[in-house]
């Protein structure tokens, strides 16, 4: 078994969240680490886009107690900055994140791996493709 190394993956909608999270398990299980579910919302916005905020945390808790995760789910004025903060608290090193759509200045996850201390991993995981239809 490799070092241990601790997981967090940050979700933002919760149609993705799910294989966000059976990723960040199979790296989990791979390093014998701890498997953290984070979700930082601005303040003002719903917690999961437009869906409505119970049943969003519903499904996400129950994601990520499927999958052996803790859970934090926090409103923050500075969504990197607070991301930043859990990953020391935690003791991350690998970030799991959904691929970002955004162009390269605006990018997220771009804004994030500047603000992160040395030797934090960001893994992306691609959008799922539909399979073809032949």
């Amino acid at each position: 078994m490799e070092t241990i190394q601790n997981i967090m993956v940050c979700v933002t909608q919760q149609k993705t969240c799910e294989r966000l999270i059976r990723r960040g398990a199979q790296i989990r299980d791979k390093y014998n680490g701890e498997l953290f579910v984070i979700h930082v919302a601005k303040e003002g916005y719903h917690f999961l886009g437009k869906s409505k905020d119970g049943d969003a945390l519903e499904y996400l808790f129950e994601k990520a107690k499927a999958y052996g995760a803790s859970l934090t789910v926090v409103r923050a004025h500075d969504v990197l900055e607070t991301l930043k903060k859990l990953t020391e608290k935690n003791n991350i090193d690998i970030i799991v994140v959904g691929e970002s759509y955004e162009n390269e200045e605006k990018n997220v996850v771009r804004r994030l791996e500047k603000k992160l201390t040395k030797g934090v991993e960001i893994e992306t995981v691609p959008v799922e493709q539909k399979e073809k239809v032949s």
